[in-house]
Protein backbone atom coordinates (compact mmCIF):
# COMPACT_ATOMS: atom_id res chain seq x y z
CA UNK A 1 0.00 0.00 0.00
CA UNK A 2 2.77 2.35 1.26
CA UNK A 3 4.81 1.52 -1.91
CA UNK A 4 1.85 2.72 -4.34
CA UNK A 5 1.06 5.56 -2.48
CA UNK A 6 4.95 6.42 -3.03
CA UNK A 7 4.73 5.90 -6.89
CA UNK A 8 1.12 7.78 -7.09
CA UNK A 9 3.14 11.00 -5.58
CA UNK A 10 6.13 9.82 -7.37
CA UNK A 11 4.97 10.02 -11.10
CA UNK A 12 3.63 13.67 -11.42
CA UNK A 13 6.38 15.14 -9.33
CA UNK A 14 9.12 13.59 -11.42
CA UNK A 15 7.00 14.70 -14.69
CA UNK A 16 6.35 17.92 -12.93
CA UNK A 17 10.02 18.95 -11.95
CA UNK A 18 11.29 17.71 -15.76
CA UNK A 19 8.73 20.15 -17.11
CA UNK A 20 9.86 22.83 -15.11
CA UNK A 21 13.57 22.38 -15.29
CA UNK A 22 13.20 22.73 -19.32
CA UNK A 23 12.97 26.61 -18.27
CA UNK A 24 16.67 26.28 -17.64
CA UNK A 25 17.57 25.31 -21.21
CA UNK A 26 15.35 28.00 -22.98
CA UNK A 27 16.15 31.24 -22.03
CA UNK A 28 16.16 31.97 -25.69
CA UNK A 29 12.47 32.25 -27.52
CA UNK A 30 10.98 29.42 -29.42
CA UNK A 31 10.19 29.72 -32.95
CA UNK A 32 7.06 30.44 -33.59
CA UNK A 33 5.96 27.08 -35.46
CA UNK A 34 7.26 25.38 -32.23
CA UNK A 35 5.74 27.78 -30.04
CA UNK A 36 2.10 27.39 -32.05
CA UNK A 37 2.77 23.33 -31.47
CA UNK A 38 3.60 23.14 -27.98
CA UNK A 39 0.47 25.44 -27.58
CA UNK A 40 -1.68 23.41 -29.35
CA UNK A 41 -0.55 20.57 -27.45
CA UNK A 42 -1.10 22.42 -24.21
CA UNK A 43 -4.61 23.19 -25.32
CA UNK A 44 -5.04 19.14 -25.98
CA UNK A 45 -3.77 18.07 -23.14
CA UNK A 46 -6.30 20.30 -21.24
CA UNK A 47 -9.12 19.70 -22.97
CA UNK A 48 -8.47 15.97 -22.71
CA UNK A 49 -7.80 15.93 -19.01
CA UNK A 50 -11.16 17.85 -18.92
CA UNK A 51 -12.56 15.25 -20.54
CA UNK A 52 -11.12 12.14 -19.18
CA UNK A 53 -10.83 13.02 -15.15
CA UNK A 54 -14.13 15.58 -14.93
CA UNK A 55 -16.68 15.30 -17.53
CA UNK A 56 -17.08 11.70 -18.20
CA UNK A 57 -16.73 10.78 -14.35
CA UNK A 58 -19.54 13.23 -13.84
CA UNK A 59 -21.33 11.21 -16.21
CA UNK A 60 -20.87 8.07 -14.58
CA UNK A 61 -21.92 9.31 -11.35
CA UNK A 62 -25.40 9.85 -12.75
CA UNK A 63 -25.60 6.31 -13.99
CA UNK A 64 -28.92 6.23 -11.74
CA UNK A 65 -30.49 8.13 -13.59
CA UNK A 66 -30.85 5.88 -16.71
CA UNK A 67 -30.50 7.53 -19.97
CA UNK A 68 -30.87 11.00 -18.74
CA UNK A 69 -27.59 10.42 -16.49
CA UNK A 70 -25.83 12.98 -18.47
CA UNK A 71 -28.49 15.98 -17.09
CA UNK A 72 -25.80 16.62 -13.70
CA UNK A 73 -22.98 17.11 -15.57
CA UNK A 74 -24.60 19.01 -18.58
CA UNK A 75 -25.79 21.48 -15.59
CA UNK A 76 -22.92 21.78 -13.66
CA UNK A 77 -21.15 22.13 -17.27
CA UNK A 78 -23.50 25.86 -17.59
CA UNK A 79 -22.99 26.61 -14.53
CA UNK A 80 -19.50 26.80 -14.72
CA UNK A 81 -19.57 28.64 -17.72
CA UNK A 82 -22.30 31.24 -16.67
CA UNK A 83 -20.51 32.04 -13.65
CA UNK A 84 -17.12 32.80 -15.47
CA UNK A 85 -19.38 34.95 -17.61
CA UNK A 86 -20.84 36.57 -14.81
CA UNK A 87 -17.57 37.35 -12.67
CA UNK A 88 -16.24 39.36 -16.09
CA UNK A 89 -19.31 41.14 -16.14
CA UNK A 90 -20.39 42.02 -12.88
CA UNK A 91 -16.51 42.57 -12.41
CA UNK A 92 -14.44 43.53 -14.92
CA UNK A 93 -10.48 45.00 -15.41
CA UNK A 94 -12.27 48.30 -16.57
CA UNK A 95 -13.61 48.33 -12.61
CA UNK A 96 -10.62 48.65 -11.27
CA UNK A 97 -9.93 52.39 -10.94
CA UNK A 98 -7.69 55.49 -10.14
CA UNK A 99 -4.32 54.11 -8.24
CA UNK A 100 -4.97 50.68 -7.82
CA UNK A 101 -5.61 50.04 -11.59
CA UNK A 102 -2.50 51.97 -11.89
CA UNK A 103 -0.53 49.25 -9.57
CA UNK A 104 -2.22 46.91 -11.23
CA UNK A 105 -1.25 47.65 -14.64
CA UNK A 106 2.22 48.45 -13.28
CA UNK A 107 2.66 45.45 -12.12
CA UNK A 108 1.62 43.30 -15.07
CA UNK A 109 3.66 45.29 -17.14
CA UNK A 110 7.11 45.14 -14.86
CA UNK A 111 6.38 41.10 -14.57
CA UNK A 112 5.92 40.76 -18.28
CA UNK A 113 9.46 39.60 -19.25
CA UNK A 114 11.51 36.24 -20.43
CA UNK A 115 11.42 33.01 -18.68
CA UNK A 116 14.49 32.81 -16.45
CA UNK A 117 14.76 36.01 -15.47
CA UNK A 118 12.94 37.67 -12.14
CA UNK A 119 12.12 41.25 -10.91
CA UNK A 120 14.42 42.28 -8.62
CA UNK A 121 13.17 42.59 -5.10
CA UNK A 122 12.11 46.34 -4.26
CA UNK A 123 12.41 47.50 -8.45
CA UNK A 124 9.12 49.61 -9.15
CA UNK A 125 10.53 51.52 -12.58
CA UNK A 126 9.10 50.32 -16.07
CA UNK A 127 11.78 48.35 -18.05
CA UNK A 128 11.41 51.21 -20.77
CA UNK A 129 10.45 52.39 -23.94
CA UNK A 130 10.79 49.43 -26.10
CA UNK A 131 9.68 46.77 -23.79
CA UNK A 132 6.16 49.33 -23.43
CA UNK A 133 5.69 49.17 -27.35
CA UNK A 134 6.59 45.03 -26.96
CA UNK A 135 3.44 44.84 -24.47
CA UNK A 136 1.31 45.26 -27.74
CA UNK A 137 2.72 42.40 -29.79
CA UNK A 138 -0.30 39.98 -29.56
CA UNK A 139 -2.75 42.62 -30.70
CA UNK A 140 -0.23 44.47 -33.70
CA UNK A 141 -0.12 42.43 -37.01
CA UNK A 142 0.27 45.79 -38.95
CA UNK A 143 2.62 48.34 -39.77
CA UNK A 144 2.02 51.01 -36.56
CA UNK A 145 3.05 54.26 -35.16
CA UNK A 146 4.50 55.05 -31.72
CA UNK A 147 4.32 58.23 -29.76
CA UNK A 148 4.08 59.90 -26.85
CA UNK A 149 0.81 59.80 -25.26
CA UNK A 150 1.34 63.62 -23.54
CA UNK A 151 2.94 65.45 -26.44
CA UNK A 152 0.82 67.82 -29.45
CA UNK A 153 2.26 66.23 -32.32
CA UNK A 154 -0.12 68.26 -34.95
CA UNK A 155 -2.40 66.89 -37.90
CA UNK A 156 0.64 66.94 -40.41
CA UNK A 157 2.52 64.68 -38.93
CA UNK A 158 0.01 62.00 -38.89
CA UNK A 159 -1.09 61.82 -42.10
CA UNK A 160 2.70 62.20 -43.32
CA UNK A 161 3.48 58.87 -41.34
CA UNK A 162 0.40 57.39 -42.61
CA UNK A 163 1.10 57.90 -46.03
CA UNK A 164 4.71 56.48 -45.24
CA UNK A 165 3.26 53.29 -43.82
CA UNK A 166 0.91 52.78 -46.13
CA UNK A 167 3.13 52.62 -49.27
CA UNK A 168 6.16 50.63 -47.98
CA UNK A 169 7.26 47.30 -46.67
CA UNK A 170 10.25 45.57 -45.45
CA UNK A 171 11.93 44.22 -48.55
CA UNK A 172 15.47 42.49 -47.66
CA UNK A 173 15.86 44.96 -44.90
CA UNK A 174 13.53 46.80 -42.50
CA UNK A 175 11.80 50.16 -43.45
CA UNK A 176 10.88 52.06 -40.90
CA UNK A 177 10.39 55.64 -40.48
CA UNK A 178 10.26 58.45 -37.97
CA UNK A 179 8.69 62.42 -37.71
CA UNK A 180 11.62 64.73 -37.38
CA UNK A 181 10.09 68.80 -36.17
CA UNK A 182 12.09 71.81 -36.30
CA UNK A 183 14.05 72.26 -33.35
CA UNK A 184 12.64 76.05 -33.30
CA UNK A 185 8.83 74.67 -33.01
CA UNK A 186 10.14 72.23 -30.11
CA UNK A 187 11.80 74.46 -27.95
CA UNK A 188 10.04 76.30 -24.56
CA UNK A 189 10.37 79.64 -23.16
CA UNK A 190 10.26 78.58 -19.87
CA UNK A 191 13.88 76.53 -19.18
CA UNK A 192 16.05 74.17 -20.87
CA UNK A 193 14.97 70.92 -22.87
CA UNK A 194 16.35 67.88 -24.09
CA UNK A 195 16.20 66.69 -27.80
CA UNK A 196 17.85 64.15 -30.05
CA UNK A 197 19.49 65.67 -32.92
CA UNK A 198 19.03 63.89 -36.20
CA UNK A 199 21.83 63.04 -38.57
CA UNK A 200 20.54 62.32 -41.79
CA UNK A 201 22.22 61.14 -44.89
CA UNK A 202 21.52 62.94 -48.65
CA UNK A 203 18.91 60.31 -48.96
CA UNK A 204 17.07 61.80 -45.89
CA UNK A 205 17.46 58.68 -43.76
CA UNK A 206 18.58 58.16 -40.51
CA UNK A 207 22.36 57.77 -39.50
CA UNK A 208 22.23 58.67 -35.91
CA UNK A 209 20.20 60.66 -33.25
CA UNK A 210 22.97 62.67 -30.54
CA UNK A 211 20.95 63.45 -27.52
CA UNK A 212 21.27 67.11 -26.55
CA UNK A 213 20.15 67.03 -22.81
CA UNK A 214 20.44 70.71 -22.59
CA UNK A 215 19.31 73.28 -25.24
CA UNK A 216 17.48 76.12 -25.07
CA UNK A 217 16.82 79.60 -26.43
CA UNK A 218 19.75 81.86 -26.03
CA UNK A 219 21.00 85.61 -27.38
CA UNK A 220 17.88 85.23 -30.24
CA UNK A 221 18.72 82.20 -31.28
CA UNK A 222 19.46 78.07 -29.53
CA UNK A 223 22.42 76.45 -28.32
CA UNK A 224 23.18 74.00 -26.75
CA UNK A 225 25.41 72.75 -23.49
CA UNK A 226 27.15 69.65 -22.68
CA UNK A 227 29.09 71.38 -19.04
CA UNK A 228 26.10 72.24 -17.26
CA UNK A 229 26.14 75.62 -19.11
CA UNK A 230 29.83 76.85 -18.73
CA UNK A 231 30.15 76.99 -23.06
CA UNK A 232 27.20 76.78 -25.35
CA UNK A 233 27.00 75.65 -29.36
CA UNK A 234 25.11 77.07 -31.41
CA UNK A 235 22.22 75.14 -33.15
CA UNK A 236 20.60 75.75 -36.51
CA UNK A 237 16.87 76.36 -35.57
CA UNK A 238 15.81 74.50 -38.11
CA UNK A 239 17.69 71.22 -37.60
CA UNK A 240 15.52 68.26 -37.30
CA UNK A 241 14.95 66.59 -34.10
CA UNK A 242 13.25 63.28 -32.82
CA UNK A 243 9.79 63.87 -30.74
CA UNK A 244 9.59 60.25 -30.38
CA UNK A 245 7.38 59.85 -33.55
CA UNK A 246 8.13 56.43 -35.23
CA UNK A 247 6.63 54.64 -37.83
CA UNK A 248 7.28 50.56 -37.81
CA UNK A 249 6.68 47.38 -39.24
CA UNK A 250 5.95 43.96 -37.12
CA UNK A 251 8.87 43.45 -37.52
CA UNK A 252 10.36 45.79 -34.44
CA UNK A 253 8.31 43.95 -32.28
CA UNK A 254 9.93 40.54 -33.02
CA UNK A 255 13.68 42.59 -32.72
CA UNK A 256 12.60 44.37 -29.64
CA UNK A 257 11.55 41.15 -28.62
CA UNK A 258 14.84 39.04 -29.67
CA UNK A 259 17.16 41.47 -27.64
CA UNK A 260 15.22 41.58 -24.63
CA UNK A 261 17.11 39.06 -22.86
CA UNK A 262 20.46 40.44 -23.93
CA UNK A 263 19.11 43.51 -22.39
CA UNK A 264 17.76 41.71 -19.27
CA UNK A 265 21.37 39.57 -18.98
CA UNK A 266 23.33 43.12 -18.83
CA UNK A 267 21.45 45.40 -17.27
CA UNK A 268 20.19 43.03 -14.17
CA UNK A 269 23.98 43.02 -13.48
CA UNK A 270 24.91 46.71 -13.96
CA UNK A 271 22.13 48.87 -12.73
CA UNK A 272 18.95 46.01 -11.40
CA UNK A 273 16.81 48.83 -10.31
CA UNK A 274 16.78 51.60 -12.99
CA UNK A 275 18.35 49.76 -15.96
CA UNK A 276 15.31 50.40 -19.30
CA UNK A 277 15.50 49.41 -22.61
CA UNK A 278 15.33 52.13 -24.97
CA UNK A 279 13.19 51.85 -28.11
CA UNK A 280 15.93 54.44 -29.87
CA UNK A 281 18.50 52.03 -28.79
CA UNK A 282 16.92 49.04 -30.35
CA UNK A 283 16.32 50.78 -33.51
CA UNK A 284 20.04 52.20 -33.45
CA UNK A 285 21.80 48.37 -33.08
CA UNK A 286 19.40 47.53 -36.36
CA UNK A 287 21.04 50.87 -38.21
CA UNK A 288 24.74 49.45 -37.07
CA UNK A 289 24.14 45.92 -38.34
CA UNK A 290 22.81 47.48 -41.66
CA UNK A 291 19.24 45.50 -41.57
CA UNK A 292 17.35 48.69 -41.13
CA UNK A 293 16.86 52.23 -42.78
CA UNK A 294 14.67 54.99 -40.46
CA UNK A 295 13.45 57.60 -43.65
CA UNK A 296 13.07 60.40 -41.85
CA UNK A 297 9.99 63.04 -42.55
CA UNK A 298 9.72 66.41 -42.05
CA UNK A 299 6.53 68.70 -40.11
CA UNK A 300 5.83 71.76 -40.23
CA UNK A 301 3.65 71.48 -37.50
CA UNK A 302 4.58 73.43 -33.87
CA UNK A 303 4.93 70.40 -31.21
CA UNK A 304 3.59 70.71 -28.09
CA UNK A 305 4.30 69.41 -24.81
CA UNK A 306 4.41 70.43 -20.68
CA UNK A 307 8.04 70.29 -19.87
CA UNK A 308 7.52 73.11 -16.99
CA UNK A 309 4.28 74.09 -15.20
CA UNK A 310 4.67 77.83 -16.79
CA UNK A 311 4.30 75.96 -20.26
CA UNK A 312 0.65 74.71 -19.33
CA UNK A 313 -1.01 77.81 -19.97
CA UNK A 314 0.33 78.03 -23.53
CA UNK A 315 -0.57 74.59 -24.61
CA UNK A 316 -3.96 75.08 -23.43
CA UNK A 317 -4.37 78.36 -25.07
CA UNK A 318 -2.50 76.80 -28.51
CA UNK A 319 -5.08 73.78 -28.39
CA UNK A 320 -7.94 76.18 -27.80
CA UNK A 321 -7.15 78.60 -31.11
CA UNK A 322 -6.85 75.34 -33.00
CA UNK A 323 -10.80 74.19 -31.88
CA UNK A 324 -11.25 77.73 -32.51
CA UNK A 325 -9.89 77.67 -36.63
CA UNK A 326 -12.25 74.65 -36.81
CA UNK A 327 -9.06 71.95 -36.88
CA UNK A 328 -10.78 69.95 -34.16
CA UNK A 329 -14.24 70.18 -32.41
CA UNK A 330 -14.72 72.04 -29.64
CA UNK A 331 -15.58 68.95 -27.64
CA UNK A 332 -13.41 66.31 -28.44
CA UNK A 333 -14.41 63.58 -26.58
CA UNK A 334 -18.51 64.81 -26.58
CA UNK A 335 -21.09 61.75 -26.74
CA UNK A 336 -22.19 61.14 -30.40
Amino acid sequence: MLIEIIKGISVPFIGTTLGAFCVFFLKNELGKGMQKALTGFAAGVMIAASIWSLLLPAIEQGASLGVWRFIPAAIGFWIGILFLMAIDYFAPPECIEGEQKDNLLLAVTLHNIPEGFEVPEGRVKPWGTAHAVLSAIDEVDGPFAVINADDYYGRHAFEVIYDYLTTHEDDEKYRYTMVGYRLKNTVTDNGHVARGICELNEDKQLVAINERTRIEKRDGGIAYSEDDGKTWVSVDPDTLVSMNMWGFTRSILDEIKAGFPEFLEKGLKENPMKCEYFLPAVVSKLLGEDRATVRVLESEDKWYGVTYKEDKPVVVAAIQALKDAGVYPQKLWEDK
